[in-house]
């Protein structure tokens, strides 16, 4: 009898953590793929007033920790660290340099270097960027 339950113990005990390895690797995957801006916290101008033109967009390279994207005028290109829900924009950013009117970039910019953790949709279509529990920055999918 203590074989058989030392056995059912173990085999529950394998059961639940493939479970939670699989849980973690498809939050990650959810990750994957290109997104929209469409929201953005802080700036006194309208979001329409910050990007008249395009809105920014940001994807993840999960295989090659890299991050890229177009801060609504200039492409944009770095390393990127995810551990669960938290993740790390490590390391300076690449940019192009085109001249870009209005203050949309730099606000794009400057408030992506503050993200330290993100959350994704239950039905994986809007990913938020967040500072010390505040949601900064909200995406769709595209």
């Amino acid at each position: 009898m203590k074989k058989l339950m030392l056995s059912l113990t173990i085999f529950c005990s394998v059961l639940i953590s493939c479970n939670s390895v699989k849980t973690a690797n498809s939050k990650m995957t959810s990750l994957e793929g290109s997104w929209e801006l469409n929201y953005i916290s802080g700036p006194r101008i309208v979001f329409d007033g910050l990007y008249p033109n395009n809105k920014p967009t940001i994807a993840f390279d999960l295989k090659e920790n890299r991050v890229l994207g177009k801060n609504s005028c200039n492409s944009y290109f770095g390393p990127l660290a995810v551990d669960g829900n938290k993740i790390d924009f490590k390391g300076p950013m690449g940019a192009t340099k085109m001249f870009c009117p209005g203050e949309g970039e730099n606000v794009y910019m400057t408030t992506l270097e503050k993200i330290d953790s993100y959350s994704v949709s239950e039905d994986g279509k809007t990913l938020t960027l967040i500072m010390d529990d505040i949601a900064m920055m909200r995406f769709d999918k595209k």
